[in-house]
């Protein structure tokens, strides 16, 4: 199963956390712990990623069950929270088993398949030589020169394990690599999830447009709307306190 970290008095309806592309349950600790100060959350590494487990397979089928077992394993339904890749993750688990999940939130993303690809950002991880690394300013002056965002970097090196036999990626970037289409792509799903979901995007994002909104309504025919003003595609990470505001809102309302 799915290594994840918990907080919160286990109780109640339990909220699920899965991070995006790169990320990890770490990227969420500041935000899990303000949600926790009210119920019980778990915020998972997916496969591939963080502590988890690797695997050659990273298909949203896939991941979809990698979460369904972790809900299991609380006795029941729960809330989900699903940012980007793991959004498109919560949305198939709502689309397959819907009696898992109470309500969905889907943070940034929308059950389309997408052009661009993160392919470049793998390649440039994978061009770090970490055996000349020991401490993660040692990846950064090498990716430096692929990267030109530095939150971006920043965001990467989150992934550097640094531990006595040398640094590590905790990304299975090969795997991710050769599953880039599939992580770029939703599949094709007719049954619709009748529950309660909110569509929270970032103003200034492009990964959910007004066009998309018939395609969201056809397999969400529930679906609420809202954005976060002055917040790109990361809005959980530059909008914390309004992106827990509009979340705990939905959760409770």
């Amino acid at each position: 199963m799915l290594n994840y970290v918990s907080f919160g008095e286990p109780v109640g309806v339990p909220l699920i956390i899965v991070h995006g592309l790169f990320g990890s349950a770490r990227n969420w600790r500041v935000l899990q712990k303000r949600f926790a100060e009210h119920r019980h959350v778990i915020a998972v590494d997916m496969r591939n990623h963080g502590e988890s487990f690797r695997s050659d397979v990273n298909s949203y089928e896939a991941l979809a069950g990698d979460i369904a077992e972790v809900i299991d394993a609380q006795g029941g339904a729960a809330d989900v929270l699903g940012h980007s890749m793991g959004g498109k993750t919560a949305m198939v688990l709502a689309l397959t088993q819907p009696e898992l999940v109470r309500k969905l939130i889907v943070a940034d993303i929308a059950p389309v398949a997408y052009g661009h690809t993160q392919a470049g950002h793998i390649e440039a991880m994978k061009s770090v030589d970490m055996a000349q690394v020991t401490r993660r300013s040692d990846a950064d002056k090498q990716l430096v020169e692929h990267v030109d965002s530095a939150p971006l970097r920043a965001f990467f090196l989150q992934s550097v394990a640094l531990e006595d036999g040398g640094a590590r990626w905790q990304l299975n970037l090969d795997t991710l690599l050769a599953e880039m289409p599939k992580i770029m792509g939703f599949p094709a799903l007719n049954n619709p999830f009748d529950g309660r979901t909110l569509f929270l995007r970032g103003a200034e994002s492009d990964y959910v447009l007004p066009e998309m909104q018939d395609r969201i309504l056809g397999k969400f025919p529930r679906a609420e709307f809202a954005k976060i003003a002055g917040a790109g595609h990361w809005l959980h990470a530059e909008k914390p306190r309004e992106f827990q505001q509009a979340v705990e809102a939905f959760l409770v309302s």
